[in-house]
């Protein structure tokens, strides 16, 4: 029986994409996919959600990749305006409805602890939030096993009744791995069904 449901942040309750800084000011879609492929990847951006302050980060790269040291440093300058100031629709509601069903809440997610507070108190739906991990407070990341770990443990979850609802398909298997079920959200239309026949099995 499921008492826990628990939430990733980016592409869940919060649309961030760095498409929303770079497209205008590359003016093209491809730049914009071929910079964030090859020089601010997702890769280096789990750096700074795991234990690097952007200051060091765009440091180090910029000094890897000089001739792009403006682009690389509006990834810190101007990070705030990748951050869609619309939620994901349908997700406070739905998460309100959860909680109001008996439903223990929970966050789990990769950023960098100093930018999620830009954005911690601007979306009411991390209010309903009975407590939360952040992987730049904690110093891992997922998929790694050990922040699952830590929520499970610092909350005194049981794996099995709990779920996981992340974009990323890696982190949804990460949270599998270490025994929790676990469902790829696209949007809240598609959540509602598999979620619901989980929460109905006993």
């Amino acid at each position: 029986m499921i008492k826990n449901i628990v939430f990733d942040f980016g592409g869940v309750f919060v649309d961030w994409n760095p498409h929303y800084l770079y497209d205008a000011y590359f003016g093209d879609v491809e730049k914009v996919n071929w910079f964030l492929a090859n020089i601010c990847t997702m890769e280096w951006n789990g750096e700074l959600d795991e234990n690097k302050s952007f200051e060091q980060g765009v440091e180090e790269l910029s000094a890897k990749y000089p001739e792009w040291a403006k682009e690389i440093a509006m990834y810190n300058e101007g990070w705030y305006q990748m951050v869609s100031q619309e939620p994901i629709p349908g997700m406070y509601e739905y998460v309100k409805e959860l909680k109001e069903r008996g439903y223990k809440i929970y966050g789990l997610s990769n950023w960098n602890a100093d930018k999620f507070k830009l954005v911690r108190h601007v979306f009411p739906v991390f209010d309903l939030l009975d407590a939360m991990v952040i992987s730049g407070e904690e110093k891992v990341i997922k998929p790694k096993p050990g922040i699952y770990n830590i929520l499970l443990s610092r909350y005194n979850l049981v794996p099995s009744e709990s779920v996981f609802i992340d974009d990323n398909l890696n982190n949804i298997k990460g949270a599998q791995a270490v025994g929790m079920h676990g469902i790829q959200f696209t949007n809240k239309e598609a959540l509602v069904g598999p979620l619901e026949a989980l929460l109905q099995e006993k």
